[in-house]
């Protein structure tokens, strides 16, 4: 009787001994609730006037109620997680005498892009949410050589 509870006891201890081991295992298998898994992060993108997101457009709109000044011919340098940053030509309208009778006119520029953030419409995509022009030649008579903007959200 006494070798048949010893058996037993054996039996038990490597029972628990395996269902340690396997629970021990599973646990360092996967990750722990609250610490998230890594994923591959896109690059931020560049919210149109339509609240579409692009990637390194080849123009954008500035000013989207009217459209008297926009980016065009961009090419860009790099476009990654911090910035990103684009030459091309700032076509802006004078207005004058009045916004519908004005002129178009082309300024070549440098454009940035940074200060990326969580996009209202879908947070797990990063947004740039500023656009720096710089004007290396003419510009603009209103606008100075360095003009920053907030981009919508």
């Amino acid at each position: 009787m006494r070798a048949h509870r010893t058996t037993r006891t054996a039996a038990l201890l490597c029972a628990a001994l395996g269902l340690t081991a396997a629970v021990g295992t599973a646990s360092a298998a996967s990750p722990p609730a609250d610490r998230p898994t890594a994923r591959p992060s896109a690059p931020p993108v560049l919210v149109d006037c339509l609240w579409h997101p692009k990637v390194r457009p080849a123009d954008f709109i500035l000013a989207c109620g009217d459209g008297n000044s926009r980016v065009i011919s961009l090419k860009w340098d790099h476009w990654n997680a911090r910035s990103a940053k684009a030459t091309g030509v700032n076509v802006v309208n004078d207005c004058k005498p009045y916004c519908a009778a004005g002129t178009f006119h082309a300024y070549p520029v440098v454009v940035r892009l940074d200060k990326a953030q969580p996009w209202k419409k879908d947070p797990r995509t990063q947004r740039y949410d500023r656009i720096v022009l710089e004007y290396p030649a003419q510009r603009p008579a209103q606008f100075q050589k360095v003009m920053t903007y907030p981009l919508w959200d």
